[in-house]
């Protein structure tokens, strides 16, 4: 019998590997009212550097923050206030976080600068508090695309991009996704029907990740979706369903599948990264249940051992970490490595 997979990552100091965080689907709202909080921007660091003068850890785990809706009333742990999400990301920014797509992350694509940490922002369910447009064509004010946007003009080193995974009809409507994928957004997959993998038998797994893939094609025009995100985190049987299958002569073939997990993801360079199984992290409170597991305390955390997280060297070419480090790379990344 399939269960929700919850993958741990061992990290030393004061980090512990935390239980897990569920994922329940989340009821459509309309767009919340715009809320706003001040911030100043910060001067990011050069874009080159010798790897030990920035502490380069490219072993070091990643923060895959898992989101839903934003909305001023959170009916659920899965919701996050506007003026929370736009706390979240300041504080992100002001930490010399970075972000990038999934697909960047578990490509082993990650290409930011000297000093900077990645993190990775993902949306579940397609919720049109998450991304729609205003009678401008602009994102609507108060949803979670125009609060990255502006927190990016605030913090210019900060990139607005986030992975969006979607079921049928995302956003209300069905429509958005060009708009998304043209602005730097990537569009995941998370089923056509919400489908729970572990109670699903391999031939409806693969048919219902086929149809949201061809569904997303279609929608975007030239895009191939390259990650998927476990509905309930609910994983198959067969783990590798989740990153390839075929239905007669159509297949997908995805980089990464993430879980629901509680705790940050390894490094895609270490031996111990498992495209099939990535974790993500909550985001929400200090308070709450199982708060002690999600992103205000796991990021408190990584604040307080800075060394056993993810920092670029800012060579993209290169995979750069301490010669003291626990952490082993792959095997196929051993002509990019370079220890110090």
């Amino acid at each position: 019998m399939s269960t929700t997979r919850m993958a741990a990552v061992v990290l030393v100091a004061t980090l512990v590997a935390p239980a897990a965080c569920t994922d329940e689907p989340s009821p459509r709202t309309p767009s919340p009212q715009h809320v706003r909080v001040e911030s100043t921007a910060t001067t990011p660091p050069p874009s080159t550097a010798d790897p030990a003068a920035v502490g380069a850890n490219e072993l070091g785990v990643v923060p895959v923050l898992m989101y839903h809706r934003i909305v001023p009333a959170p009916a659920s742990v899965y919701d996050r206030t506007p003026a929370a999400f736009r706390a979240e990301l300041v504080r992100l920014a002001r930490e010399n976080y970075v972000p990038v797509t999934a697909a960047s992350y578990a490509g082993g694509d990650i290409d930011i600068p000297a000093g900077t940490h990645p993190v990775v922002l993902t949306f579940d369910d397609g919720d049109r508090s998450q991304f729609s447009l205003d009678a401008a064509g602009r994102p609507a004010a108060g949803t979670a695309v125009s609060i990255m946007q502006e927190v990016a003009e605030e913090f210019p080193g900060f990139r607005p991009v986030a992975t969006f995974f979607v079921n049928a009809e995302p956003f209300g409507a069905g429509d958005g996704l060009e708009w998304l994928a043209a602005h730097g957004m990537e569009i995941g997959n998370h089923t056509a029907t919400h489908l729970n993998l572990g109670q699903s038998t391999p031939d409806q797994a693969r048919q219902d990740i086929l149809a949201q893939d061809q569904a997303i094609r279609r929608a975007v025009p030239g895009f191939s979706p390259a990650t998927l995100a476990f509905p309930f985190g609910a994983v198959p049987d067969d783990p590798g369903l989740a990153l390839h299958g075929a239905v007669g002569p159509a297949e997908y073939r995805y980089k990464g599948a993430f879980l629901v997990g509680a705790n940050p993801a390894p490094s895609p360079y270490a031996a111990d990264f498992d495209p099939a199984g990535i974790p993500r992290i909550r985001s929400q409170d200090a308070t709450g249940p199982d708060a002690e597991h999600c992103s205000t305390v796991w990021l408190d955390k990584l604040a307080a051992a800075p060394s056993q997280r993810y920092t670029s060297d800012g060579d993209p070419d290169r995979i750069s970490f301490p010669a003291t480090s626990q952490q082993q790379p792959a095997a196929r990344f051993g002509d990019r490595v370079r220890t110090y």
